[in-house]
């Protein structure tokens, strides 16, 4: 997709460009190589937004481990989280004595998060770590470690490479701010 594209009009600006993306990916995914070689690593989507970044993420970790996936709501159709937190899906497998990972694609107030990992304690895994894309400090409204993060970002409305508006513009290939024009006149 050209970034001269008709969906790039409703963004104000490209925050990160699918080349810084693609490095940082790289990066991490060499990063999380070296911190759980020898480990029994089960990396956790949390769908759908970090879909993108996670299967780019996965061919980039150069060791044997196990994929599971999540669903989890707390936004709605709006441009915050309610701060009330369900799981809409579960994991398949027993992560009990495994080292989880869990991947985001974004950390805003770490609601949802926190909730997550909560719940994942309970089910008795060695250790439990979070991956994110993008993390937004300026948000955070809990207290939560993220040990892995690509980029930290701006308190700016986001969207692309997985993260949407309204399930709308996971498929540009770069993260933009999306125009409040957008947001404001659909409530």
């Amino acid at each position: 997709m050209d970034a001269h594209s008709t969906i790039y009009n409703d963004l104000t600006k490209i925050l990160v460009t699918r080349e810084e993306i693609a490095q940082a990916v790289r990066q991490l995914g060499m990063q999380i190589t070296r911190d759980f070689a020898g480990k029994d690593l089960v990396m956790v989507c949390i769908l759908k937004g970090a879909c993108v970044f996670f299967t780019d993420l996965i061919r980039e970790v150069d060791l044997p481990l196990n994929t599971e996936f999540m669903s989890v709501s707390s936004y709605g159709s709006g441009t915050s989280s309610t701060g009330v937190v369900r799981i809409v899906k579960d994991l398949d497998r027993n992560i009990e004595n495994k080292d989880v990972l869990i991947v985001e694609d974004i950390v805003d107030s770490g609601r949802t998060l926190s909730y997550l990992v909560s719940v994942l304690r309970q089910r008795h895994p060695r250790s439990i770590s979070i991956a994110t894309l993008l993390d937004k400090p300026a948000r955070r409204v809990v207290d939560l470690t993220v040990q892995y993060s690509c980029f930290d970002i701006p308190d700016a409305f986001v969207v692309g490479y997985g993260l949407d508006y309204d399930e709308k513009y996971r498929n540009l290939p770069d993260i933009g701010v999306l125009s409040p024009k957008i947001y404001e006149s659909n409530p």
